[in-house]
């Protein structure tokens, strides 16, 4: 699954590489009724110190800000500076929002893997699409995959003494020899002595494994997450779960790289191969703990497995039961539709056409109120080079394109995903603006399952 860096993320500081010291945090937001409202904290001022500790990111000022009893060093935007004292109720925050998450810099990834979605995209494009990010506040934060390459022995230190887990980790293959094949980095080999440091200190982890056909798949995936659920194990387990995604390969992607995508045939040895171990994990860890993405059972052409299946849904944001998860809100918001409508309706629905098939009982069910007409697009992605795309990577020239001369009805919806997080902006820079002005119809965003349905019905959710 692909996730572009939110504008918190990617500001000046994580652009600039780590510094010496960390830069003032910049504050964005004031919560109505907090601490910081009442000591009249305004957004544009910064906070550089609580207890004369200048916090690195929004984990020390968690830490920090904890404490009964502050001193906190502020600058206003015309750069004069206060010392505000105050005591207040253990760990009781001060409401303050910040415009980055870290103040002394990203940890970029020190990795070279041929496969890196990042390294596969086309120049001249916003400089947050390349920033490779190898954070391990990041992942505890937000649930980022990092490597475990580029740790110093003081960020080790750092995860122990704060607790910072769960953290979610690249794996790819657990035998040593391989993993630094795939990274391009002698320091993979290191994993499951890693493994055994979080084991020992009862810190936790969430894997992935992104499936390359002919290098770490087969025997070798096999082995890879019977490696992780020797951890998965007892009270306290070092690995909670895994996520089996495929790789995604575009058309930018440097020439000779060896990858070849995933087909039919290794989309459906892979799922046999991850479906007989799931028992034997489930009796030694009382877990499945080793999940496929749903785009394998789509790629497969095989039904997604039931919702129970997937447990409580560890690595959903990886794509793991997304899909499912999504059909079964599209149920719940379609079980009780009624018989028809007063004022008849004809919109479509545009989707990425890796989903399309699985959505369709959907649009039928639909398209049984009588007075609505729903028009279900699949599109494939010319600008990535991919057939079988999910539609959170169509990019405004996709929908351009691939929409073009199609009926669109009265109106089109268009899922939120595709747009970057709090921007109305695609993955090729294009923006929702160019693409109202392109098409012949208004286009209206969908957040979710209950604001397709809203906008089949025409009621007045989600955005016109």
């Amino acid at each position: 699954m692909w996730k572009e860096p939110s504008s918190a993320l990617a500001g000046p500081t994580a652009l600039a590489g780590p510094v010496t010291q960390p830069r003032p945090a910049l504050v964005a937001t004031v919560e109505p009724g907090s601490i910081a409202e009442e000591l009249g904290f305004q957004p544009g001022d910064r906070l550089r110190s609580i207890n004369g500790i200048r916090p690195r990111d929004l984990i020390d000022v968690q830490v920090l800000q904890g404490e009964e009893e502050l001193v906190l060093e502020v600058e206003d935007p015309d750069g004069t500076l206060h010392v505000v004292e105050l005591e207040k109720d253990l760990d009781e925050g001060l409401g303050l929002g910040f415009s980055e998450a870290l103040f002394d810099g990203l940890r970029q990834c020190n990795n070279h893997c041929p496969f890196c979605f990042i390294d596969q995209q086309p120049p001249g494009r916003r400089d947050s699409l390349y920033l490779k990010d190898d954070d391990y506040r990041l992942s505890f934060l937000y649930g980022s995959y990092l490597t475990l390459t580029n740790l110093t022995a003081a960020d080790w230190s750092r995860i122990e003494e704060q607790r910072l887990s769960p953290l979610f980790v690249s794996v790819h293959a657990t035998d040593p020899e391989l993993r630094s094949r795939l990274l391009v980095n002698p320091r993979a080999a290191l994993l499951l002595e890693q493994l055994a440091w979080f084991a020992e200190r009862r810190l936790q982890i969430h894997a992935q494994v992104v499936v390359c056909p002919g290098l770490n798949d087969g025997e070798a995936l096999e082995r890879t997450l019977t490696d992780l659920a020797r951890f998965a194990t007892g009270p306290w387990p070092a690995v909670l779960s895994t996520a089996v995604v495929p790789v995604g390969l575009t058309r930018f992607r440097p020439a000779g790289d060896a990858l070849r995508p995933v087909d039919r045939e290794t989309a459906r040895e892979v799922i046999a191969r991850v479906e007989r171990l799931q028992p034997a994990f489930l009796a030694s860890t009382g877990s499945r703990f080793a999940w496929l993405s749903d785009e394998w059972f789509l790629i497969a052409g095989r039904r997604l497995p039931p919702r129970a299946s997937y447990e409580d849904l560890p690595q959903q944001e990886n794509g793991v039961g997304s899909i499912r998860a999504f059909l079964e809100d599209l149920e719940g918001a379609t079980r009780e539709l009624p018989a028809g409508i007063a004022t008849p309706r004809r919109c479509s629905w545009v989707v990425g056409r890796l989903v399309a098939e699985a959505l369709q009982p959907v649009v039928e069910r639909l398209n049984r109120v009588e007075g609505l007409e729903l028009l279900l697009h699949g599109l494939p992605s010319p600008y990535w080079g991919q057939e079988q795309v999910v539609t959170g990577l169509l990019t405004g020239s996709d929908l351009i394109e691939g929409l073009g001369g199609r009926d669109l009805g009265e109106e089109l919806l268009l899922p939120r995903v595709m747009l970057r997080e709090g921007e109305e902006v695609f993955l090729d820079d294009s923006t929702l603006a160019d693409l109202r002005r392109q098409l012949p119809v208004p286009v209206r965003l969908l957040g979710g399952a209950d604001d397709l349905v809203a906008a089949c019905l025409g009621t007045p959710r989600g955005d016109a």
